[in-house]
Parts: C-alpha cells; sequence; structure tokens
C-alpha cells in the first residue's frame, strides 16, 4: 500500500528498477549498494533483448522475456523523460548464425511471425562480414539492444527524482524479523528500520546474514565482455554465433561477449577469458582482426537451481521479497520485474507467474 517504507538491497539494474517503480506507487524507498550504483554484474552486460534466443525452449523463460520485451518501449521512454537524460536503445535485430547443416535445421524448425531464416546468401546480403563458410542465419526483426552505461544514468537519476534515497557505498549485512517490520543492519554497524525488503543483490544474496535458505541458493557465474573499436564495415544487427555475440553501438563501437565460467565469486578479467571471446568473434567475423582492444569487463551473474530468477515473497516471511536469480537476463527482465515486484508490495496485488517463480531451494 502507498506510503510503506520500503528496503531494497542492491543498486543494478533489477534494484533500481524496483525501487524506481515502487517509488512511482508513492512507497517511502531506501536502496542500498555495497558499492556504487551499477557496479556489480550490471556493469558488464551487453544490454541485449534477445528472448527468442535466451529462450530457446520457449518455456517460461522465454515466455516472461517476451513479457517484459514488450514493456520496454515505455520503460525507456518513461525512464528518459523523469531523467531528462537519453538512452540508446535500438530494436535493430539479432541474426543467429549457424556454422553447419545441423545448427541450421534447428534454428530452421523456430521459424514464425518474427523469424526469418536465412541461407548463407541472404545472410551476408544482411551482413557482408559473416565469415565466408556459414550455412545461414535466423533472424529476429523484433530484438534489440539497450546501452546499459545509458539507461542505468537514466534509471538512477528518475528513481532519484521519485524520491528513493540511494545509501552507496553501503553494505548491508544483516536482516532482521521485528514484530510488524524489518531491521537491516549495515556494516558500519547502522540499524534501519522498514515496512518490507527487497533482496535485488544478485548472487551476493548469500552473504546477507538472513535466515533464509533461498539466499544461499543463488550462485555466482563469471562473465567477461571485451568492447572493441570496430574498423570493419558498420554491423547492422546483434549477431550472435555458437561461441559468441556481437553487439554494434552507434559510437562504431561493439561489445563481444560473453563467457560462462563457474569460479564463484571471482571478479578478475582474465587472459584465458580474453583469448577466447576474440578468437571467437574473429571466427565469426574476419574483420575483426582489424579491430582495437579497448577494454575487458567481467561481471558475476547471479544464478538459481531452476533457471529462473527468485521473484516473490520468502517462506521466512511476507515482509521479505526477494526479485533475484536473473542470470544473464537481468536487464531483459527488469520491467516487468519492477512491475511485480510493485504490484506485490504497494497494492498487494500477486501476478499468477509468481507461483512458479517464488524463492525454493
Amino acid at each position: 500500500m502507498p506510503g510503506q517504507d520500503v528496503v531494497v538491497i542492491g543498486g543494478g539494474i533489477i534494484g533500481c528498477s524496483v525501487a524506481r517503480e515502487l517509488a512511482r506507487r508513492g512507497a517511502s524507498v531506501r536502496m542500498f549498494e555495497a558499492r556504487t550504483v551499477g557496479a556489480g554484474a550490471t556493469q558488464a552486460s551487453a544490454g541485449i533483448l534477445a528472448p527468442y534466443i535466451e529462450g530457446h525452449d520457449r518455456g517460461l523463460l522465454f515466455d516472461l522475456g517476451l513479457r517484459s520485451l514488450s514493456m520496454y518501449d515505455d520503460f525507456v521512454r518513461e525512464v528518459c523523460d523523469e531523467s531528462g537524460l537519453s538512452v540508446e536503445y535500438r530494436r535493430c535485430g539479432t541474426l543467429e548464425v549457424a556454422p553447419d547443416a545441423v545448427t541450421a535445421t534447428r534454428l530452421r524448425a523456430s521459424t514464425g511471425d518474427t523469424l526469418r531464416w536465412l541461407d548463407a546468401t541472404a545472410a551476408h546480403g544482411q551482413e557482408g562480414g559473416l565469415a565466408g563458410s556459414i550455412v545461414g542465419a535466423l533472424l529476429a526483426t523484433d530484438h534489440g539492444y539497450v546501452a546499459v552505461p545509458s539507461l542505468m544514468d537514466a534509471l538512477s537519476w528518475a528513481a532519484l527524482r521519485q524520491g528513493v534515497q540511494i545509501e552507496a557505498a553501503h553494505r548491508v549485512t544483516s536482516i532482521r524479523f521485528d514484530g510488524d517490520g524489518i531491521a537491516i543492519g549495515t556494516e558500519d554497524g547502522t540499524s534501519w528500520a522498514a515496512d518490507a525488503v527487497v533482496i535485488a543483490a544478485g548472487c551476493w544474496a548469500g552473504r546477507l546474514d538472513v535466515d533464509d535458505e533461498a539466499a544461499s541458493a543463488v550462485r555466482p557465474v563469471r562473465g567477461q565482455l571485451l568492447r572493441l573499436q570496430w574498423r570493419g564495415a558498420p554491423l547492422n544487427h546483434i549477431i550472435w554465433g555458437p561461441d559468441c555475440y556481437v553487439v554494434p553501438w552507434q559510437d562504431q563501437t561493439v561489445l563481444v561477449g560473453a563467457t560462462v565460467e563457474d569460479v564463484g565469486f571471482d571478479e578478475r578479467t582474465t587472459a584465458a577469458g580474453v583469448r577466447d571471446l576474440l578468437d571467437a568473434v574473429c571466427e565469426l567475423l574476419p574483420e575483426a582482426w582489424r579491430a582495437t582492444f579497448l577494454e575487458a569487463r567481467v561481471g558475476l551473474r547471479p544464478a538459481t537451481p531452476s533457471g529462473l530468477p527468485f521473484i516473490g515473497r520468502s517462506r521466512r516471511s511476507p515482509r521479505l521479497v526477494y526479485a533475484t536469480g536473473h542470470y544473464r537476463n537481468g536487464v531483459l527482465l527488469a520491467p516487468l520485474t519492477a512491475r511485480l515486484v510493485a504490484d506485490l508490495i504497494a497494492d498487494g496485488r500477486e501476478d499468477p507467474v509468481l507461483a512458479e517463480l517464488r524463492p525454493h531451494v
């Protein structure tokens, strides 16, 4: 209900989106981030909005992705209006490349209203820089990307202008249930009271001192991402190959990602990760050999045992709500997650899909 005091733990794309939406619904929101806003997995995200690729099995994750993608135009427009900032956001489509006949057969089976199979000649007509050995590609015209750094700038300012209090460099260490409310403790010994708490801390949820097994079920998966200055012919689409993807920005840089590494809480970039991504992008787009290496980024994606995000009330207390475990779909699912959590806390309305996303182990 309006007027509630809500604490959001985590200042990445999910935490910021949830905090802003709750404040828009009339809640008094304080968001805690242990580092700086967007400094965790979010800063190493390519911002790809591609549910048809991420949800090949057409299960619940696919449904969530489509639903959230349908919200993205309004989400970006409203965030830009509220913040006064611009965000690079393009629905340029994706080309999912088939390097062999087996992959081509699988991708051809996915064709439909928004998915079109292209043979090798047609694929090269769309992107002339593709390797000559490809068999074809699947074109998804509805897909796109959002430049995460500009989105996070706009989103954090929009949250502030909606009244969110941002407590950066404040690490929450404990959550205690206190009668009709919740008390959180921070690393510096400060205690804060709230009517409800949202855990949006990604893979760091398990580092919170909270008596809830769901928090410790979220584990880190390292992803490394490269940024290159592109020297070849401009790319028109996001290109998705068997071992990497390529996202072309309007400033003629490209993002190349991403590794999948089960290494715990190790946030280092590595020579092996950089090498593997460079080899993969040069095989997919030979002109990448001429690109200039600009930087490597790394983030720890939050993964759950089911592969689905944890969104909904904790079994420990209805005042504790999860919004974490989005793995590599946090940017795509941010608008939908914010709506689901705000509906639950501010309006007391539980979307039926939360029955399948409820935090559990």
